[in-house]
């Protein structure tokens, strides 16, 4: 698959790569990531390849993100309006504010009209709502992104981090007010972050949003930069030696991630890689860099083809454990089609505590 082998977004029609390019490390600000002239030729490597998909947000390195790429593409319009720039509010940029950041209306009108300026653009291809505001009712955050829709300041919505009920309600919100709904869902997920089946993808499927993963390799984890015998240094990254992640579990994954490397010619991360880009519903997968050669080697995923043994093999090695109804609801599939209850002891279509008696009640 090349990255210029464009897919439609959603139930939309806006065509994007299959590989977002995130730039979260654009700008050094928040202790880490890549300086301007860096950030810059990545961005036109990923460009020069094919990629037409950015993703940032307004508090990224402190705003710096957003004025890296707007400042590189302020004087090439042709070349602006070839990408798809998704950006994200939510976030507080003044401290101390209370209404610096969320999905209020005057908060959201704001973030807006400043990511403009700093990308330099005059509309916003793709607006995330980044994270779940509690504190703001969901049909006024809807209300205000219809209105910046219909202001021709953006075009398309997506939600990013939200509960999948809140998602739900949203989109039914959106329906029933003719307001302009969303057509993607931006979440982590990876082999070592599955628990999003039980909920979160079915509903994407549900309401026709493309999902577009973030931390694919986990920060870092299923590039197999951490073993058994190599634990992160002291300060290094973002996991701490005992992260409940480096586990024995993950070095299963990471090992079989190695071997079928091996047999595919393709590192640990590309495979990892591979299997999230392949993923039913996964349409744009986001991959960040700090160097150039990195992001050269996770573009190289797009031609990693799995077999379905290893993708079976990776499958059962992170098989996540889903909370209820999920393991309940499996059960009731099997009585439902064999007639029986859910352990197999009668017509009873509840299970039976060993006493005989229904655990319904």
């Amino acid at each position: 698959m090349a990255l210029d082998h464009f897919v439609t977004l959603g139930r939309s029609g806006l065509r994007v790569s299959p590989l977002c390019l995130g730039t979260m490390t654009f700008g050094t600000e928040w202790g880490f990531g890549t300086d301007p002239q860096s950030s810059v030729k990545m961005l036109d490597a990923y460009i020069d390849r094919g990629g037409n998909f950015i993703d940032t947000a307004n508090i990224y390195t402190k705003g710096h993100s957003e004025k890296i790429i707007g400042d590189h593409l302020k004087d090439d319009p042709a070349k602006r309006e070839r990408l798809v720039i998704a950006t994200k509010f939510m976030g507080n940029m003044y401290p101390g504010d209370p209404n610096g950041g969320g999905a209020g209306r005057k908060a959201l009108i704001r973030a807006c009209e400043e990511s403009l300026r700093r990308l330099q653009t005059d509309h916003i291809d793709l607006y995330w709502a980044h994270f779940w505001d509690r504190d703001t009712p969901i049909d006024e955050m809807m209300a205000t992104l219809d209105t910046l829709v219909r202001d021709g300041k953006v075009r398309y919505i997506g939600f990013s981090d939200h509960p999948a009920w809140v998602c739900a309600s949203a989109q039914h919100l959106a329906q029933l007010n003719r307001w302009t709904p969303a057509v993607a869902l931006q979440i982590e997920y990876s082999l070592l972050e599955r628990t999003v089946e039980g909920e979160l993808l079915p509903m994407a499927e549900a309401f026709g949003l493309g999902v577009t993963p973030w931390s694919p390799l986990k920060g870092g984890i299923l590039t197999g930069k951490y073993t058994r015998d190599k634990h992160p240094e002291k300060g290094e990254g973002r996991y701490k030696e005992e992260s409940r992640y480096l586990t024995e579990a993950t070095y299963k994954i990471v090992d079989a991630l190695g071997a079928i490397g091996k047999e595919v010619d393709a590192t640990p991360a590309q495979v990892a890689l591979a299997w999230v880009i392949a993923r039913p519903g996964v349409t744009s997968t986001i991959i960040g860099a700090r160097k150039l050669e990195h992001l050269d080697a996770n573009l190289v995923a797009l031609d990693v083809k799995l077999t379905e043994g290893q993708i079976a093999k990776l499958d059962e090695l992170s098989e996540p454990k889903l909370n209820f109804p999920h393991d309940f609801l499996d059960g009731v599939k099997t009585a439902i089609q064999n007639g029986t209850t859910v352990n197999g002891d009668s017509r009873d279509p509840w299970p039976l505590s060993p006493e005989g008696e229904s655990d319904r009640y």
